[in-house]
C-alpha cells in the first residue's frame, strides 16, 4: 500500500474543558460501533514506557495529567478496557479501539490521544475570559482510524453484505430482454432522483447469469422488470434471495427508504 486515508482532526480546548470533550470523542466512537454493529472490541489505554524516556517528549506531570485523565474517561463511560505500556504517541497517551474481525483478529480503528506537548511546541495560547494567556490542551481524534483499515474490516465484519443505507450500489435494476431497457433505464432515474443509488444491468447476458452475478456482488435489493411491470408501470423486487412481490415505483420507493430507517434506528 502506498498511501492511506485518516479521518483525523485536532480539537484544542481548555484544561477545564478536557475531560468533557474527550468523553463526547468516545461517544461518537461508540456511535459509529453501534450503528455499524461492531459489539466485539476492547479499549485501549496506551501509556509511555517509563524504562525507555527519551522515545517521548514532554514533562512527566503533563504525562502524567494526561493518562490519568484517559484513564477516568474510560471507567466514566464503563468501557471494557486494557491497560498497554509503551504503547502511546511519542507526544501523549491514547485510547485506541482494538475490534476484532471475522476471525478473531484484533485491529484498531478508532483512537483519541491527549496532547500537552505539540501546543507548547508550537507555543499555542488563547486568551482566557480573565484577559490572560494561556496554553490550550489537544485531542488528536479519527473515530475510524485509517478508512481502508476500516472498510477492510467492515467487508470481512458483514461478509460483504454491506447495510442497505451504506451499500454503494442499493438497487440494481435488470431489464428481462432489451426491449424493457428504456423502461428499466426510467426506473434508475426515478430512483436516483428520489436519492436511492440504483444502476442498471442491461448486459446481452442471460436474465439468469445477471441475476447471479448480482447476487454474488452483494447487492442488497434486485428489481426485475419485463412486459407486465412495463405495462403497470410497476417494479418485481428481490431482496436478498427473498422475493418481495411486484409494487409500484413510488411504492418501491418508500419502502427503501423505509428500510434504510429501520436499519439506523436499530
Amino acid at each position: 500500500m502506498r498511501s492511506f486515508t485518516q479521518d483525523d482532526a485536532h480539537l484544542f480546548c481548555r484544561q477545564d474543558q478536557l475531560q468533557e470533550e474527550f468523553e463526547k470523542v468516545i461517544d461518537l466512537i461508540l456511535y459509529v460501533f453501534k450503528t455499524l454493529k461492531f459489539d466485539k472490541f476492547t479499549a485501549q489505554v496506551s501509556l509511555r514506557d517509563p524504562k525507555n524516556p527519551s522515545k517521548y517528549i514532554g514533562s512527566d506531570e503533563n504525562w502524567a495529567k494526561a493518562e490519568q485523565g484517559i484513564i477516568d474517561a474510560a471507567k466514566k463511560k464503563g468501557l471494557p478496557y486494557v491497560v498497554e505500556t509503551g504503547e502511546a504517541a511519542f507526544y501523549g497517551p491514547k485510547l485506541d479501539f482494538m475490534v476484532k474481525d471475522a476471525i478473531g483478529r484484533s485491529w484498531q480503528l478508532g483512537t483519541i490521544q491527549v496532547d500537552y506537548n505539540l501546543p507548547e511546541r508550537f507555543e499555542l495560547e488563547y486568551v482566557d475570559s480573565d484577559g490572560t494567556r494561556k496554553r490550550p490542551v489537544m485531542i488528536h481524534r479519527a473515530p475510524f482510524g485509517s478508512l481502508e483499515r476500516f472498510v477492510a474490516v467492515l467487508l470481512e465484519h458483514t461478509a460483504g453484505h454491506l447495510p442497505l443505507w451504506l451499500h454503494p450500489d442499493q438497487v440494481k435494476v435488470l431489464p428481462v430482454s432489451e426491449k424493457y431497457a428504456d423502461y428499466a433505464k426510467k426506473v434508475v432515474n426515478l430512483l436516483n432522483n428520489s436519492e436511492i443509488r440504483a444502476s442498471i444491468d442491461d448486459r446481452n447476458e442471460t436474465l439468469g447469469k445477471r441475476i447471479r452475478e448480482t447476487s454474488l456482488m452483494r447487492v442488497p435489493l434486485l428489481v426485475i422488470v419485463g412486459e407486465k411491470e412495463q405495462a403497470e408501470e410497476s417494479v418485481s423486487v428481490r431482496r436478498g434471495a427473498v422475493d418481495q412481490g411486484s409494487m409500484t415505483v413510488p411504492q418501491f420507493v418508500d419502502y427503501v427508504h423505509n428500510a434504510v430507517a429501520e436499519e439506523l434506528a436499530q
